[in-house]
């Protein structure tokens, strides 16, 4: 049974050489499409202010797009560039800040229409480009750091994964050719913000169009996969799964964040399903809510230090107040996610 005792590693805080936090939680990046024209309003101002309230240690925003024709193809998905929508960035942080959180945009690109193999050099620069003006965009604003996605097929991802990345030139052919665009992302992103301002990348094995999907299938692979990476300025990884119990290679008990810090010893969030007795994807193919789940099989994962932090999703999504909630011990109160959240998202 989850108590105010058992949970106690969860508000424990949180200090990296850049990031400092008052608890272990994050809130995930959860798309919502509540943002008319790409402006985010003051009603998206008022939904994150209210996690923030309730102790959110870390808000990740939902995914806001950059400057690219291809970046985005849903409608009212928040954009992080255009005078208007940048303001209204603005006083989401400023409300953040008012309620004693911290907050980093997720910078975003959804992917290439056709394939990542029909972008020019020239085209690839550009993108790089605009990820870098986001990312001083965002270090102006008063954000405290980024998140880079590069998970769930999507552009940065789309250039990970062998099935989507046919290329024959630097960007393509070897796992390590294959992490060049990110690589090059995350160094420009650097360069914008300077050696402070933290850098997260969000990663995942799965795809939105595979679940089984695998960019690398042993330790040997990740830990090549990630040099790059870490290399090019990531300060933290957001490993996300679709279950953060399911170990991610045989013979150890790790999860994906636990091996991920493991091999390059830098801070880890871990994400899938935290909270509820379902897996996201139950979501996505039947329209099916979720119970609430004892936190019981992830606190001793956090005392070991397997991983540094905790991204919530949709346990976050239907109770704005889930993390005050589960600090005072208050179970009873908990709102189930059910297909209703998505539509009230108070």
């Amino acid at each position: 049974m989850t108590t105010t005792q058992t949970v106690k590693a969860l508000f424990q805080p949180f200090t990296s050489d850049k990031l400092t936090l008052a608890n272990r939680t994050v809130m995930a990046p959860m798309t919502r499409q509540k943002s008319p024209n790409g402006v985010p309003g003051p009603d998206v101002a008022a939904y994150y202010r209210r996690r923030a309230e309730h102790g959110v240690g870390l808000i990740v925003t939902e995914g806001t797009v950059i400057h690219h024709p291809d970046a985005s193809n849903q409608k009212d998905v928040p954009l992080f560039y255009g005078e208007e929508a940048l303001n209204g960035w603005a006083n989401v942080v400023a409300e953040v800040h008012a309620a004693g959180g911290k907050i980093v945009p997720q910078i975003w690109h959804m992917g290439a229409r056709g394939n990542v193999n029909d972008y020019s050099e020239e085209e690839i620069a550009g993108i790089v480009r605009e990820f870098a003006k986001a990312a001083a965009e965002a270090k102006r604003l008063g954000f405290d750091g980024i998140e880079l996605h590069g998970a769930h097929g999507y552009l940065i991802d789309q250039f990970f994964w062998e099935k989507t990345n046919q290329r024959t030139d630097r960007y393509g052919g070897s796992l390590i050719n294959r992490t060049t665009f990110a690589a090059e992302v995350v160094k420009a992103c650097r360069e914008a913000v300077g050696p402070d301002f933290p850098i997260i990348l969000r990663i995942s094995q799965w795809k939105g169009i595979d679940y089984t999907a695998k960019l690398v299938r042993t330790p040997e692979e990740l830990a090549q996969f990630l040099e790059p990476l870490v290399n090019a300025g990531v300060d933290i990884f957001h490993c996300s799964t679709r279950r953060f119990w399911e170990p991610e290679f045989e013979g150890s008990d790790l999860n994906l964040a636990g091996w991920v810090k493991k091999l390059t010893s830098k801070p880890t969030i871990t994400v899938g399903s935290v909270g509820l007795d379902g897996d996201v994807t139950n979501f996505f193919k039947t329209g099916s809510g979720a119970g609430n789940a004892s936190l019981d099989g992830l606190i001793p994962k956090l005392e070991s230090q397997e991983f540094d932090l905790i991204a919530i999703g949709r346990a976050l999504l239907a109770d704005p107040a889930w993390v005050s909630k589960i600090r005072d011990g208050k179970l009873e109160d908990l709102i189930p996610f059910s297909p209703q959240a998505l539509q009230t998202l108070h």
